[in-house]
C-alpha cells in the first residue's frame, strides 16, 4: 500500500503567535482550542469560536468563507 504524506501548503504557526479571526478581527495569543481554521487557496485562515459557531454548517459543507 502506497502511503503519501500530505504536507500543509503553509506550516502551522507556533503557539506563541497572535491569531486574528479572519471574519470578525478578534485577536488571541496562541491558538485557543475552541478556534478553527480553514485552508483556502493555500492559505490558513483562523476563525474565533463565535464565528465558527455561527457558520458551522458552511464550514462542515466546506464552503469557502467568502460564501458565508
Amino acid at each position: 500500500m502506497d502511503q503519501t504524506s500530505h504536507e500543509p501548503a503553509e506550516p502551522a504557526p507556533s503557539d506563541g503567535e497572535t491569531r486574528t479571526c479572519a471574519r470578525c478581527g478578534t485577536t488571541a495569543h496562541g491558538t485557543p482550542p475552541t478556534w478553527t481554521y480553514s485552508m483556502e487557496n493555500g492559505r490558513r485562515s483562523y476563525f474565533c469560536d463565535a464565528c465558527a459557531r455561527e457558520n458551522i454548517r458552511a464550514i462542515e459543507g466546506r464552503l469557502d468563507s467568502v460564501w458565508w
